[in-house]
This record gives structure tokens, sequence and C-alpha cells, in this order.
């Protein structure tokens, strides 16, 4: 074991380089897939005729299917047909089209929890459907949703690192070329790789943690 030369400034430069790329797919990911998905679990929630069926079809499919997959479909099937996409954009659509249907059905639950009696006083009250919705039921909802999206937010941070498998130069990428250099490395380097998620993931779970007091 080398951790003198697995933990040099340059090989530490290069792994930040690479922890810098994650948080940059993550965060972008993070908002795509919170705005995708309460459009799609909100759509769902709703039953319009047809259209929430269709949904419904998509989001079980997506939830169903291996993000592995989705991350080879984004990028090696795609430009079969004539999207091709860069390493950077193939993953972040993999995760964002993955996570918005884990969303969606956070989404749909929250709604869900929501007292039927509120909804028939403010339908009775003169409010339309969709006002009532955005009004009433949506704002309650998303206090209720808020720590299992964190929550799942820290799953999407932590599946970043599948996108190893198309060289996405992110953290994981980055400790591969390293340790791959000196096997003497890989004890130091993953261990340096597992510190740094612990502390991303950690404090996002205590802000999830302390959200859901607030809420008890």
């Amino acid at each position: 074991m080398d951790i003198a030369g697995a933990l040099s400034a340059d090989h530490l430069k290069f792994l930040a380089d690479g922890f810098m790329v994650t948080l940059y797919i993550a965060f972008i990911s993070i908002v795509l897939s919170f705005i995708v998905g309460i459009l799609l679990g909100t759509l769902r929630y709703a039953k319009i005729p047809v259209v929430s069926k269709i949904v419904a079809v998509i989001i079980e499919t997506i939830r169903n299917t291996p993000l592995l997959l989705i991350i080879f479909f984004t990028f090696f099937a795609l430009p079969e047909v004539g999207i091709k996409l860069s390493i950077t954009v193939a993953a972040i659509l993999a995760l964002t089209v993955f996570e918005s249907a884990m969303l969606a059905e956070i989404v749909r639950g929250g709604l869900n929890s929501i007292d039927k009696g509120q909804i028939e006083a403010a339908r009775s009250s003169g409010l339309t459907y969709i006002q009532t919705l955005w009004h009433i039921v949506m704002p309650q909802a998303l206090r209720r949703m808020v720590p299992p999206i964190v929550s799942q937010f820290i799953s999407l941070l932590k599946d970043t690192s599948l996108c190893v498998i198309i060289a996405l130069p992110e953290f994981m990428h980055n400790a591969q070329i390293i340790y791959a250099q000196n096997v003497n490395y890989i004890f130091p380097i993953f261990f340096v790789v597992a510190f740094m998620y612990f502390i991303v993931n950690y404090c996002l779970s205590l802000i999830a943690r302390r959200l859901e007091n607030k809420q008890a």
C-alpha cells in the first residue's frame, strides 16, 4: 500500500476534478428530474383520461428498468437512430429519465396523502380543479415530500458512479485511472472516494432527517 504515492498532489487534483464533474452531473440531473418528476406525478395523480394511463405505463416501465441499461441506451443506442449525444449529455439524460420516474411516484404519493375533504371544500368554494391542485393540494404535499425527495437525490448522487461505464470523467472514472497505474494505490484511493461520497451523502441525509422531524 503506497499512501504517499496514491495521494500525491496531482492525484488529489485529478480526483477533485472528477468529483466536481460528479457534483455537476448530479446537480443538473436533480434540477431537471425534479421538474419532470413533478409534472409526471401530477399528471398521473390527476387521472386525466388516456393521458394518465400513458404516463403510468411510462413511469412503471422506467422504474422497473435498470439505470445501467438506460445509460447504455442513451449513449450507445440513440446514435443508431441518428441521435448522437456527448458523454455528459447522455449521462444527464439517463439520470434525469430514471430519477424523474422515481420522483413521479413520490409526488403522486404526496398528493394522494392530502385529505380529500380539503379538495371537496375548495371545489365547493368555487375554485377550479387546477386552482385547488396548485393552491391547496400541492403546497401541503410538497412539504410532506421533501424528506423522500432528498433521499432520492442522495441515491442520484451515488448513481452517477454508474456513468463510469461510458467513460464519463467523473469521480470513479478518475479514481480508476489512478489505481490502474499501481495496485498499491487501490486501498488509499478507494478510501478517499468512499469518504467523499460519505461526507456529501451524510450531509444530505442530515438535511432529510431534519426536514422529516419538522414534519412530525
